[in-house]
């Protein structure tokens, strides 16, 4: 139990050094991470777009 409870002592130790960010720099990051992805999505979804058209001509010609 001992290993344990130093785990913990530790580890609420190192928590206390963490830099948090504040309310703003956590929005502002959300919104980034939420442009990036749904930018990633797009090209993604591009990119299906063009291999399914590719593939259904491929198909259609065979």
């Amino acid at each position: 139990m001992k290993p344990i409870i130093n785990y913990l002592q530790a580890s609420r130790a190192e928590l206390t050094k963490v830099s948090w960010p504040n309310r703003l720099q956590t929005a502002r990051l959300t919104g980034l991470v939420i442009l990036f992805s749904l930018a990633f999505a797009a090209v993604l979804g591009g990119i299906d777009s063009i291999f399914a058209t590719l593939l259904q001509k491929v198909i259609l010609k065979g």
